[in-house]
Order: structure tokens, then C-alpha cells, then sequence
């Protein structure tokens, strides 16, 4: 049992992580004060996704599904934590948006 606990406290903290790099990107032109993207509605963030780097605003809700959470391994794996751009996810378009459908 506790290796589970161990688990889902480690797998916290790296949605933790996300969350934060996504909200932090700077105070750049279309950033509110906080660093929020101005057209990010609240409770969702932005991913970009494909060969063209298409950005996608998805809800925080899709961080507690394993299919979501397997996407975040991914980019993890390829891209670590650090983003010039935001949080890039490693798959094609047509897969993300079948997936995201889904998950809704």
C-alpha cells in the first residue's frame, strides 16, 4: 500500500510541476500580471502538439486521466521540463484530438 501512496505523491508533484511551468511563462505581450496567457480561459492550459506545433487549450481536468497523464510522460521523456515555447506534447494532431474527444 504504501508503494502506491509513494506513486501518487510522485505523480503529484510532476502534474505540480506542469502546472506551474505552464502558468510561469512570462510576462510577455498577450501575459496578463500573473503570467497567465490572456486567452486561456480559467482552469485550462495550453499545449502545443505536432510536427507544426498547433496549440490546443485543454482543461485542467484531462491531468487526472491516465491517457493524459501517459501524453505528459511523453513530452517528458522527450523535452523534460523546460519549454521556450510551453508544454509540448510528442504525438500527431489527429491522435491528440481523438484522444481529447474523448476524454470530454
Amino acid at each position: 500500500m504504501a508503494i502506491r501512496k509513494s506513486n501518487k505523491l510522485a505523480q503529484s508533484a510532476v502534474l505540480r510541476q506542469i502546472l506551474k511551468r505552464c502558468s510561469s511563462l512570462g510576462k510577455k505581450h498577450g501575459y496578463d500580471d500573473d503570467g497567465l496567457p490572456v486567452d486561456v480561459p480559467k482552469g485550462h492550459f495550453a499545449v502545443y502538439v505536432g510536427e507544426n506545433r498547433s496549440r490546443y487549450i485543454v482543461p485542467i481536468s484531462f491531468l487526472t486521466h491516465p491517457e493524459f497523464q501517459c501524453l505528459l510522460r511523453q513530452a517528458e521523456e522527450e523535452f523534460g521540463f523546460v519549454h521556450d515555447m510551453g508544454l509540448t506534447i510528442p504525438c500527431e494532431e489527429v491522435v491528440f484530438r481523438s484522444l481529447t474527444s474523448s476524454l470530454r
